[in-house]
């Protein structure tokens, strides 16, 4: 099996309140239906009123970020599945429900983790 981390950021939701509720409401279905596959791994929503900080390798703490990760936002799913295919096939089901585009990558394979 290989993790696939499946995500949007904010900016893709379009709508109004009640869009995005009922979004949230049918990606919340297909969570429901991936935990009951067994497949799922963790996921969530990025907390954007936290900003990121950066923690050096002698321990010092700033509020800077690596420029090409300035921004990072949005919903994300981790779904340990056996090919990209279905990968692919669990971004369209997300894709559906939320009424936005699922970006797909491939965690790469570690035994120590």
């Amino acid at each position: 099996m290989t993790n696939y981390l499946i995500s949007f950021p904010s900016s893709a939701l379009t709508g109004d309140e009640e869009v995005i509720r009922a979004a949230s409401e049918a990606s919340r279905a297909v969570v429901r239906e991936a935990k009951a596959a067994g497949v799922w791994v963790f996921g969530g929503g990025i907390d954007e009123t936290a900003p990121p900080l950066v923690v050096d390798p002698d321990g010092g703490i700033s509020d800077a970020t690596y420029p090409q990760t300035r921004r990072i936002d949005g919903g994300f799913a981790v779904l340990a599945l056996p090919s990209r295919d279905d990968a692919l096939a669990w971004a369209a089901r997300l894709a559906t429900a939320c009424g936005c585009a699922q970006e797909v990558r491939a965690f790469a394979d570690d035994p120590e983790s």
